[in-house]
């Protein structure tokens, strides 16, 4: 998963640093894969002086287009963006990688007198900058591959008892089918003879920027929502999916990546590989962007201070809204 790892804020930590905090604020702005986050972000710049810095794990690939849902530049209303484009997806970026570029962006921002907007929906960066990671040891190419050839035997549940027996803690923590996450545990355990579970006490202390974060959560009506990641799923593929990933493969980007691991990729590396028909292929990123879209959801509401919106980010009323708690 990463060089840094996990661990939950609890409440107390939170409210903690907002008693700390000084300077500036932050407002994230998150929710459910196709929510409409980016028309909230540049509506909410726009008003408030602010620019965006992204908060999703794909996005920040160069080379990843057409199903990551980057604003084009002609759409950003002029609004700068910031941490899009700017890693090689043949390199797995982490969430503590993030959490570090964005700490020093929110502060670039901020000294300029401009207010910094997290716009995204992966919930372990945000995570990552709220309660810091503990750093753990970079990533063994040649354990991750033996890891790799296991999950493609065995399937992820194998990995989840694997790591049931060197670190129950983690385990219980973990989803048996989130195998990035369940993988990564397991090399930390085998790279450094301790449970990751034992090493999260020595974090590193959040940010001042963190302890004065405003969320605002996206909630969209869930058969919309569904319905919104079926067609934009069959837009990807009618706009060249397949043929993105089969230029990125052959440029020598792995396929076990974490670029080409992300939902709307993977099944496409899956089909490009002769392990599912077209047709699957569409149908399953489907099933698993909604899955994702629920578990994201879930992922929020253990956020502390999150403040949920109903409606789409384009929606004026759901803007109205957002910008009236923001400035009230």
């Amino acid at each position: 998963m990463s060089a840094d790892e996990h661990q939950n804020p609890t409440g107390s930590e939170i409210h903690r640093a907002n008693d700390d905090a000084r300077g500036p604020g932050v407002i994230a702005i998150v929710g459910p894969t196709a929510s409409g986050k980016s028309d909230l972000g540049i509506a909410v710049a726009q008003r408030l002086g602010g620019e965006i810095i992204n908060c999703d794990s794909v996005q920040v690939y160069t080379g990843i287009q057409i199903a990551t849902a980057k604003v084009p530049l002609d759409e950003r209303q002029g609004i700068p963006h910031h941490l899009i484009d700017f890693v090689s997806p043949r390199i797995n970026y982490t969430a503590g990688d993030w959490a570090r570029e964005a700490v020093k962006t929110i502060e670039d921002v901020q000294r300029r007198g401009r207010l910094p907007l997290l716009v995204g929906g992966t919930g372990l960066y945000l995570r990552a900058f709220r309660n810091p990671f503990f750093v753990s040891p970079q990533t063994d190419e040649t354990l991750r591959r033996r890891l790799n050839k296991l999950r493609e035997r065995f399937g992820a549940e194998h990995l989840h008892r694997l790591l049931q027996r060197l670190d129950p803690t983690s385990a219980l923590e973990l989803y048996p089918r989130d195998w990035p996450r369940v993988q990564r545990a397991i090399e930390v355990r085998l790279q450094t003879g301790a449970a990751m579970s034992a090493q999260k006490t020595g974090r590193p202390a959040a940010p001042a920027s963190a302890g004065r974060l405003r969320l605002i959560v996206l909630n969209p009506p869930r058969a919309a929502l569904y319905e919104r990641i079926n067609r934009r799923t069959e837009r990807h593929f009618a706009a060249g999916l397949v043929e993105e990933v089969r230029s990125l493969l052959a440029a020598g980007v792995p396929p076990n990546s974490n670029a080409l691991g992300a939902h709307g990729y993977r099944r496409v590396v899956e089909y490009l590989d002769g392990k599912r028909d077209l047709a699957s292929a569409v149908a399953q990123t489907k099933l698993d962007v909604r899955h994702y879209a629920k578990r994201q959801l879930t992922w929020f509401r253990r956020e502390p201070g999150a403040e949920w919106f109903e409606g789409f980010g384009e929606d004026e009323a759901v803007q109205g809204a957002v910008l009236k708690a923001l400035e009230s």
